[in-house]
């Protein structure tokens, strides 16, 4: 792991409508560092990913990434900049096969801000990294189990190329064979020096792959630290982690 800040989101706001979701968050992420951001259902953890990719469209707030301003930009330009995005709905073309989901995602090779070559990804590498899928590559989407959809999401997302990837709920509703290869697949992601920011719930998922922790409650940053410090801290996992 570097200090290369990658992402850095300062006093980030958001609304629906009239009402609003997030509060002056703020947080970081460095190069090859796996972050978790904590929180109950609706603390606001799926929207702060949101607006960091640019899908919601009233926000306030800096977001740098790369070294560009972020703060303004589409969701499209965003991914070009190598940010990737997996939703927690999954979203697989139900009516394309495996290796036609992963042509859809396919972006060009990276480069980190040094020059050196990022990680690139292939199909067949794709396959060594999720096995079930390298099982099924012509089977369409919408034949495939829940879990299968979510690895074909996250996969989907690689064939682009991310420098950073924004995982939303990696593990919520699939089967624990599931969960534990998404935390094997997160691990060697970071291994090749990617960098992701995953939403999450499961604390015992978030311990297994995260170097530190934001802790978010009613749309603002109540606690950060290592996520040792996390596990250690029992007031604060019970005043806002709790269910």
């Amino acid at each position: 792991m570097t200090d290369t800040v990658l992402l850095k989101a300062e006093g980030l706001a958001a609304w629906y409508g009239a009402a609003q979701i997030l509060f002056d968050v703020g947080l970081e992420v460095r190069r090859g560092e796996v972050v978790a951001l904590m929180g109950r259902n609706g603390a606001g953890k799926s929207t702060t990913l949101k607006t960091l990719m640019g899908m919601v469209s009233e926000r306030q707030g800096g977001i740098q990434f790369m070294g560009q301003d972020l703060s303004r930009a589409e969701p499209h330009a965003v991914a070009r900049l190598g940010l990737g995005y997996v939703p927690e709905d999954r979203r697989v073309f139900s009516d394309l096969t495996v290796l036609e989901n992963l042509e859809v995602g396919r972006q060009p090779p990276r480069r980190w801000p040094d020059g050196s070559a990022a990680p690139g990804w292939t199909p067949e590498a794709l396959f060594k990294l999720f096995p079930n899928l390298g099982e099924m590559p012509n089977r369409p989407g919408g034949r495939m189990s829940g879990g299968e959809q979510q690895m074909l999401t996250v996969a989907r997302t690689l064939m682009g190329n991310p420098l950073l990837v924004l995982l939303d709920e990696p593990s919520e509703g699939v089967a624990p064979v599931i969960v534990e290869q998404m935390a094997q697949m997160i691990l060697e992601l970071k291994a090749q020096g990617v960098s992701i920011l995953l939403s999450e719930q499961n604390m015992h998922f978030a311990e297994l792959v995260s170097d530190r922790a934001y802790v978010l409650e009613k749309g603002q940053i109540r606690y950060q630290a290592t996520m040792a410090e996390l596990v250690a801290n029992t007031e604060v996992r019970r005043a806002y982690l709790s269910m």
